[in-house]
């Protein structure tokens, strides 16, 4: 990674990693053993509750107690980890913490990339999704009578046509933005990481929030990398407490904090808010990207430390909203790296 001085700022990092994607990515991944102190993985929150329709199959008692709303948690320590801080990835929408992994193409993915920079990783599932699975005694409760039609809870998956345009790969499928880096030849790679997504069923507080708040603090200092739909949790996160929370990076949020928010938990915490290319094009970022830019302008007013990125302004073209998996990914997570090189203090 390009060393810097810390006054450099990230423009200066910007410039130095602004060269084409492919000089950038050969050679950039790591080699060798990978040696790590410990991995594991554990579940944060959730709570108990008792049902009458936890089943509908007769092997299985309809009554019964289950624990509900967990989120999964895998994590690796490097052997160097140091003072470095925790990174936890968060994944978005339709998706889990694949997201993280190794890219469709074959290629290292964040989660392993970050460990060999010497960075203990945390990787979650969402409540309710993946490994954070959800609980079907609403569905259940229809299925038996006992409930109507309109408790039924919502969810959703995003058909391939229509996450094509979400994710930026084109204006409309199967078009494609010239000089896409995300490798769409193993786009049936990626079509298999798509789940059914029940965030709008989930409880409020969103347990994944709190969760990522439990997990801070028990991390004892971490910095919030959310991505797309979990882009908010961070900043929900930091509303509830600041303890543990060192820094947010928001990949492409799906929201920012609104400017007429109370900026207090804001208050000198560094944050990068971090955006790809051809979000001008997409009526559904674009509005986006300028509310986080309302929500910079506002929070640095009140002593904040937001930075907003986009990718193109400072010369790096191509990028989906999948950064982490487009073909220069590891030269990105080198850029965010940089960031909290400069801005995160070391425990």
């Amino acid at each position: 990674m390009p060393i810097l001085p810390r006054a450099a700022g990230l423009a200066g990092l910007l410039a130095a990693l602004s060269l084409p994607a492919g000089a950038q990515e050969a050679g950039r991944a790591p080699q060798g053993p990978l040696t790590i102190a410990r991995q594991g993985s554990f579940f944060v929150g959730g709570r108990t509750l008792h049902s009458d329709t936890l089943s509908t199959q007769p092997a299985y008692a309809p009554s019964g107690t289950v624990t509900v709303d967990q989120m999964y948690v895998r994590y690796q320590v490097p052997a160097d980890a140091g003072a470095r801080p925790p990174l936890v990835l968060v994944h978005g929408c339709c998706l889990t913490g694949k997201t993280w992994e190794t890219t469709p193409d074959g290629r290292m993915g964040w989660d392993e990339f970050l460990v060999r920079r010497g960075y203990p990783t945390y990787v979650v599932d969402q409540a309710w999704r993946g490994r954070s699975a959800a609980h079907p005694t609403t569905i259940n409760a229809v299925r038996t009578g006992k409930a109507g039609m309109d408790t039924l809870p919502t969810v959703f998956a995003a058909g391939q046509e229509d996450a094509w345009t979400i994710f930026r790969f084109g204006r409309r499928h199967p078009e494609t933005f010239p000089g896409l880096l995300f490798p769409l030849e193993a786009q049936e790679e990626f079509w298999k990481q798509m789940v059914p997504d029940w965030n709008f069923s989930v409880p409020s507080p969103n347990p994944s929030v709190t969760g990522l708040s439990a997990l801070a603090k028990r991390l004892e200092g971490a910095v919030l990398v959310s991505h797309s739909q979990s882009g908010i949790y961070p900043f929900q996160a930091a509303g509830m407490s600041r303890e543990g929370i060192r820094g947010i990076v928001a990949i492409e949020p799906g929201a920012c904090p609104a400017a007429d928010w109370d900026m207090a938990p804001y208050k000198g915490l560094p944050i990068l808010v971090l955006w790809g290319d051809f979000v001008g094009e997409s009526p559904r970022w674009a509005p986006r990207l300028q509310a986080c830019r309302d929500f910079a302008r506002t929070a640095n007013a009140a002593g904040g430390r937001v930075e907003v990125v986009v990718l193109p302004e400072a010369g790096i073209r191509g990028n989906s909203h999948m950064l982490m998996q487009d073909r220069n990914s590891l030269e990105i997570a080198d850029l965010v790296l940089g960031w909290v090189n400069r801005n995160v203090e070391a425990k």
